[in-house]
């Protein structure tokens, strides 16, 4: 598949096939940027998402901060029905419609989305932070709490240590780094129109306290008050 189409690809109520689905990966992939594009960093935004009504609906929760004073601006949310069933490798399909919705509620788009999964990570190297990010045209970064795919050693046990995230074939797809002394590494992940030397740079700028970096961490936070609300 050489050309596809990206405003179907956003609609909620799209379903591809599992080889359509597969081609339209290897297809965004080819048009990830490694590469920082932006001059500079104003704001940064944090998203999560939860599953209601027995799974038939998304609840996605964004927050935009100051960067790097990490002062909250602004936050949306949306809820999204979920039509594309969960298979590993293929998350994109089932949240990317939500995070996409709700992120163009806000007034302005943050230089940098956090998102909490992979971006190049990923067997296709088109993680979910990747493909929103390529389909919206916005520098992106994947902090995962968990490796999908790929090979590693353990980094040091202070905050800052990482080692290379590696495919099978050796190429460097990520880092494993340590956010917090003592406890488990996160998995960071260029997702769009970003370096993996300035990805981990944010990441621990935005990490204060807790193993996970606020914007991703808060906006959990805020999308589980919502669920509770409901």
């Amino acid at each position: 598949m050489e050309l596809i189409n990206l405003e179907r690809i956003t609609d909620p109520e799209y379903k591809p096939l599992y080889e359509e689905a597969l081609a339209i990966q290897r297809e965004l992939q080819k048009r990830v940027i490694k590469q920082n594009g932006f001059r500079e960093i104003k704001t940064i935004a944090g998203v999560d998402l939860a599953q209601i009504h027995g799974g038939k609906q998304h609840i996605c929760g964004i927050l935009v901060y100051s960067f790097p004073e990490l002062i909250e601006i602004e936050r949306s949310s949306a809820i999204v029905r979920v039509v594309f069933p969960y298979i590993p490798g293929l998350l994109a399909f089932r949240e990317g419609p939500a995070i996409i919705g709700t992120l163009k509620q806000l007034k302005r788009k943050p230089d940098i989305l956090m998102v909490d999964g992979q971006g190049i990570a990923h067997p296709r190297r088109c993680g979910i932070a990747s493909h929103v990010g390529v389909i919206l045209d916005i520098p992106t970064i994947g902090v995962a709490k968990t490796r999908l795919y790929g090979k590693f050693d353990e980094p040091g046990d202070m905050k800052g240590d990482w080692t290379e995230l590696n495919s099978n074939s050796g190429e460097s797809i990520g880092a494993v780094l340590r956010t917090k002394r003592g406890i488990k590494p996160v998995f960071v992940s260029i997702g769009h129109k970003i370096d993996l030397k300035t990805s981990i740079e944010v990441t621990l700028k935005c990490t204060i306290g807790f193993r996970l970096p606020e914007p991703t961490r808060q906006a959990d936070i805020f999308v589980t008050q919502l669920k509770r609300k409901m």
